[in-house]
């Protein structure tokens, strides 16, 4: 009851895991639905008009729900974070107050017109309305992980006399490497869910028999675009994104990977059990020389192990971060293998025949939210025991005046309202794929 610390990062990892789930959908499912209203103001084939809208009711049903589950997280910052807020606040509040003035404001006005204006608007400003939805979402996406970003590789900051943190080059802050390749590995992570949730609705529609012209485009589109962007998320984002890692937090790779004893020709372990008491992986399955040459490019790079850096400053859960990371990646690689045998299938003309696969694709569309849970929790764990890394730690940044006891409570009321909240955003979703995009059309056609 009275470890705050520790109850403070349970109620903020709950709610921020719980969040994601909603935003790496409308920003995957955003760009899917400009491209159906692309295709329908170019060839005026309203299938493609259905699917638009059909998408637009699942995105805003989703936009909403991830605007409610939201607004806790910045006030967490106050509540239970005031130490945190306090030190790095004249930096991170930049970039969080261009989220909610750009971003969700262009995002959130633009919505309503694309959900609901499309008779109003006509075809072109109606298209124009749903690349608006579809930046806007992205745009936050970005100042969201810039904040990040600085959490992880701190630059464009100078230190006030009393200790805390001002803003020195915004432009160095805006334009972090480490923000530009989070982005771009989680934007297309996020269209890996969204394709996978376009493929699923599109298998099960098949599998009922119902809606055949709508259910063939998603199954095509889906599994296309879930192809390219699950190749883009390992490669070069994810690349690119490890590299980083080793550069910059050397002693996250070694946790990530199990690394306890470091050196040249540094093996990548593919499954095992870290143990943590002895120092070694027990039964490991691994990769000789394969981890030197992710990291640094050449079998001969030496990688540091988890015994080069002090007890205090190496993630303190390893084995959880171990774990998270592998789940991460060995999900990642099914994925290619899924959308690839699809593709192969879609090609030979065999997809919509092949039951068992329609039926895999269908049943998958949960594993992008795992991998993605997975995946922030490997970047959050991994920069442990430190907020922001290397100059201020976790332990600094809880608020002096709160109680465990007190946000235990809180949590508990969070867990419940929660529930409410994914039991009727269920239903809703489960509705609207019910009565499907037949009942998308749009019943007085352009004037």
């Amino acid at each position: 009851m009275e470890d705050t610390l520790f109850w403070s990062r349970l109620q903020f990892a709950f709610t921020i895991t719980y969040h994601y789930l909603f935003p790496q959908l409308t920003m995957g499912l955003a760009w899917f639905i400009v491209y159906f209203k692309w295709r329908h103001l170019r060839t005026g084939q309203e299938h493609f008009g259905n699917a638009a809208r059909f998408w637009a009711r699942i995105f805003g049903i989703n936009f909403a729900v991830g605007v409610v589950t939201g607004i806790p997280m910045e006030f967490q910052f106050g509540t239970n974070w005031a130490g945190f807020s306090n030190f790095s606040g004249n930096v991170i509040g930049q970039t969080l107050a261009m989220e909610g003035m750009f971003a969700f404001f262009l995002e959130s006005a633009m919505i309503g017109a694309m959900v609901w204006g499309e008779k109003r608007l006509g075809p072109r400003n109606h298209f124009i309305a749903t690349v608006g939805v579809a930046l806007g979402s992205w745009l936050s996406g970005y100042f969201i992980l810039a904040t990040n970003a600085f959490m992880q590789h701190p630059v464009g900051y100078t230190t006030a006399p009393d200790g805390t943190l001002r803003l020195d080059h915004i432009s160095d802050f805006l334009l972090n490497p480490w923000a530009i390749v989070m982005f771009l590995h989680n934007q297309c992570a996020a269209l890996v869910t969204g394709s996978f949730v376009v493929t699923a609705v599109g298998a099960l529609y098949v599998l009922r028999g119902k809606y055949p012209e709508q259910a063939s485009l998603f199954l095509k589109t889906g599994t296309l675009a879930g192809l390219i962007v699950c190749l883009l998320v390992a490669f070069p984002t994810g690349d690119r994104q490890a590299k980083m890692v080793a550069r910059y937090q050397p002693v996250s790779l070694a946790g990530m990977e199990g690394l306890f004893h470091g050196g040249p020709n540094a093996e990548l372990e593919i499954i095992g059990q870290p143990n943590a008491t002895t120092g070694r992986i027990d039964n490991p399955i691994y990769l000789p020389n394969a981890l030197s040459i992710l990291a640094f490019g050449y079998s001969r790079a030496k990688v540091q192990g988890l015994d080069a850096f002090p007890a205090d400053e190496r993630p303190p859960n390893i084995e959880l971060l171990f774990y998270s990371f592998h789940i991460m990646a060995g999900l990642g690689t099914l994925f290619i293998l899924l959308m690839a045998l699809a593709n192969l299938q879609r090609w030979r003309g065999r997809l919509e025949k092949s039951r068992g696969l329609l039926w895999a694709l269908m049943l998958a569309f949960p594993f992008p939210y795992i991998a993605t849970t997975a995946g922030w929790m490997t970047a959050e764990l991994g920069r442990q025991p430190w907020l922001i890394f290397k100059l201020f730690r976790t332990s600094q940044g809880v608020s002096d005046v709160v109680n465990g006891g007190d946000v235990l409570f809180t949590l508990m009321g969070f867990t419940g309202l929660y529930f409410i909240l994914g039991v009727l955003y269920l239903f809703m979703i489960g509705r609207e794929i019910a009565h499907g995009p037949a009942a998308a059309k749009l019943e007085v056609s352009y004037g």
